[in-house]
């Protein structure tokens, strides 16, 4: 987003996309960039975005770029009446760096290499997450993407140090990107040649599973000695416990090298100690908390506290004693629950915090700085506030202190790291004090990620305001691009048109920014699923080619998530049947009526079924959950094909996006993502329905109406009229939004 994320299952530099607390936002630089040899210069777009720099003279370049462009349009047009001439096009634009490469991580991977021998490592995992697991980071945890280059939401990074090597001062090795089929084409273009891309779900082999070859392979060079052991290295904070038991279950069952190789911990984080060498690096975020007010959020802190320790109780019930304190480790279940928000992660509006929650007192760990209001509100709520790293300070004196206790100390979720585990175990060996069996903590799924996901009925008819508002946004931009680019014959760039946007939406009451990194693409760039356009030397936004736009705003009232792929003048017959096959399978899904406590991943076919039935795929879920003013990705339910959704049924008051798409790389790509209620089907027992919330009309150019049946047809139709009811009174009547909407929205 990311980049966003549009499907469930980036950055150069930083520019505001702010209105309200301010939320911030960072541009990505995802385009296809051809090979040449690099100098590491500061035009880098990775060196860019981790410092937050504009550079006066790239603006000045790309302007003259810009007129060199509009010039040869002029020329061209006069000597063949055409807009291109051999294979240039005034759509596309030349680099205005001769060194266009985003990362040289030669001397990175060297300097992690000399670290790795002081810890007597043969491999180093780089994870792309937080200690709180975050999906999408501040730039002062942006490691994997810092030794790396690649710049995509998920991925890890592993290098290994080959022990055959002897040479201390230039130790060399592998390394290897692992990451999903939302951003293989964006991690063979960010890459350079140090670099592999193991790609998760087609390539044979697991990132895991690689370390641990590549560890047994350096063992037998050295002759298996005795005794010697390969380690792994990892920062705890940077894994979950419940990953830490698989990976040495992994090692122990399906390579027996148990003793032989061994994942061990290094608090000291490799990849900090090394990032001053080659960029500033950045300071974590700290900034001003925001209290919601109940017309928002719905709920206050008590009863969802009540509602909470409930849970607890429920889920400890089978424990010798009841538990006594919940550590709240994700940063938007922390903000969900105390009915707070900040800023410090671009496009999610969270701060770095953890919370430990008992029936007696609730405490929050944080460095981030509140206003008397809030003060006070913590006052009357029973909140005490602590400097947050005293999270692990706390973990262990609680522990210590409990040393001869045969209860329960704490629950912790199961996304706590490794390090949070090791600090409860601090004084035990094996769980045992004194001979004595002592399960100090016990895990379970955080109840708070599930209360979250349903939304009452304050949050509900809030997402139906921050819907419609979306919607005129968007019916605004698309007036607008059409009128530039065709009425005008306009030169827009993809970055320059998602910057539009943007101010669009900051006319909005209550807007707080984007909730993720807009996706403004055209042509072949729509076939990048996470694309995001450059700062600099974004493409042209092509009329005669499809445009894919998937954005998304935070407002108080609710977050949106939202793509409509358009075309502006004459489509391909293909692009029009592939169109078709899309919005086929979201209509379909939009339709269903399902029994409750079904999962996701039992109706994620229902929005394939088309494309299949053509041999058509994508490699992305269909659905993932939608926060209320806070993370566009929520969890834990979602429509895919992932396992884990089996465990997590779909839900009366979850919000999810309907998302299908195809992707032909090197061509065009097609996304329509429209934001879906669950309600109960009414007279349907004890079954759920589907209601499409975002009113924004389809592209009717690239709808075939041949493949269309009578149902599918009406359906249209009638979303359509609904959309021209609810948004047409915030429109002037003479406006050309207002008649773009009349066209888009009349009957096929």
């Amino acid at each position: 987003m990311t980049s966003k994320p549009s499907t469930s299952d980036g950055r150069a530099h930083s520019t505001s996309h702010t209105s309200g607390m301010g939320m911030r936002g960072t541009s990505s630089s995802h385009s296809p960039r051809p090979f040449r040899p690099c100098a590491d210069c500061t035009c880098s777009p990775g060196l860019l975005s981790r410092q937050g720099r504009r550079a006066s003279l790239f603006l000045r370049q790309l302007e003259n770029s810009r007129r060199s462009s509009s010039m040869l349009l002029t020329e061209l047009k006069g000597a063949s009446g055409s807009n291109t001439a051999g294979n240039g096009s005034v759509y596309s634009c030349d680099s205005l760096c001769a060194t266009n490469r985003e990362v040289n991580t030669t001397d990175r991977l060297l300097k992690l290499r000399q670290e790795m021998k002081k810890h007597d490592l043969c491999c180093y995992i780089v994870p792309s997450c937080d200690e709180h697991q975050s999906e999408y980071v501040s730039l002062r945890d942006q490691r994997r993407a810092f030794i790396s280059g690649f710049s995509g939401s998920a991925g890890v990074a592993c290098i290994t140090r080959d022990l055959l090597n002897f040479n201390d001062d230039h130790p060399d090795g592998k390394s290897i990107l692992s990451t999903d089929g939302r951003y293989f084409n964006q991690a063979r273009q960010e890459l350079d040649y140090n670099w592999t891309l193991l790609r998760q779900n087609e390539d044979p082999i697991t990132w895991q599973e690689w370390c641990v070859r590549e560890a047994l392979e350096m063992g037998k060079g050295l002759g298996n000695k005795e005794g010697m052991v390969l380690k792994i290295g990892i920062d705890p904070k940077l894994i979950t416990f419940n990953d830490y038991i698989s990976f040495n279950k992994m090692i122990d069952t399906k390579y027996n090298a148990k003793g032989k190789v061994k994942l061990v911990s290094v608090e000291e984080n490799l990849i900090d100690n090394i990032w001053p060498d080659f960029e500033t690096l950045p300071e974590r975020p700290c900034n001003d908390l925001l209290l919601l007010k109940y017309e928002f959020h719905g709920e206050e802190f008590k009863d969802k506290k009540e509602k909470l320790l409930s849970k607890l109780n429920n889920k400890s019930s089978s424990a010798a004693t009841p538990a006594k304190t919940f550590i709240v480790v994700a940063l938007d279940e922390i903000c969900w629950l105390l009915n707070l928000r900040g800023s410090d992660i671009d496009y999610n509006p969270v701060f770095f915090a953890y919370v430990a929650i008992n029936e007696d007192v609730t405490i929050l760990f944080t460095n981030n700085p509140f206003n008397d209001d809030i003060s006070e509100y913590f006052k009357t709520s029973g909140i005490e506030v602590r400097p947050y790293d005293q999270i692990w300070q706390h973990l262990k004196k609680t522990t210590a202190a409990q040393a001869a206790s045969a209860e329960h100390k704490f629950v912790v979720p199961d996304g706590a790291s490794w390090q949070m585990v090791r600090c409860l175990n601090v004084l035990y060996d094996g769980g045992t004090v004194k001979g004595m069996a002592l399960p100090n903590y016990i895990m379970i799924h955080s109840p708070i990620d599930v209360l979250k996901s349903i939304k009452n009925d304050i949050e509900i008819k809030n997402a139906h305001k921050a819907q419609v508002k979306d919607a005129v946004c968007l019916v605004q931009y698309f007036a607008w691009l059409e009128q530039q680019l065709v009425g005008r014959e306009a030169l827009i760039d993809e970055y320059r048109a998602a910057e539009k946007l943007t101010e669009i939406r900051k006319t909005q009451r209550n807007f707080m920014g984007n909730s993720f990194e807009t996706i403004s693409s055209t042509g072949s760039n729509a076939a990048i699923i996470h694309y995001s356009p450059p700062v600099e030397n974004s493409s042209m936004i092509d009329p005669t080619k499809i445009y894919l736009c998937d954005s998304g705003s935070q407002f108080l009232e609710g977050t949106t998530d939202i793509t409509r792929t358009i075309h502006l003048t004459k489509p391909t017959k293909e692009e029009m049947d592939n169109y078709t096959l899309v919005l086929k399978g979201g209509l379909a899904l939009e339709r269903l009526v399902f029994p409750e406590n079904t999962p996701g991943f039992n109706i994620d076919a229902i929005a394939r079924q088309f494309l299949w039935s053509r041999g058509l795929d994508y490699k992305h879920g269909t659905g993932h959950g939608i926060g209320s003013f806070l993370n566009v990705h929520e969890g834990p339910m979602g429509v895919g094909f992932r396992p884990q959704l089996m465990n997590f049924p779909l839900r009366a008051g979850n919000i999810i996006s309907n998302e299908p798409g195809y992707y032909k790389d090197g061509e065009y790509g097609i996304r329509i993502e429209s934001d879906m209620l669950i309600k109960k089907a009414t007279r349907k027992g004890n079954f759920l329905k589907f209601e499409n919330i975002t009113v924004v009309p389809f592209c009717k150019k690239l709808i075939n109406t041949k493949l269309l049946n009578e149902e599918e047809k009406a359906q249209i139709n009638e979303y359509h009229a609904r959309i021209w009811r609810t948004v047409v009174h915030f429109l002037q009547p003479q406006s050309i939004s207002y008649k773009w909407l009349k066209r888009e929205t009349s009957p096929l």
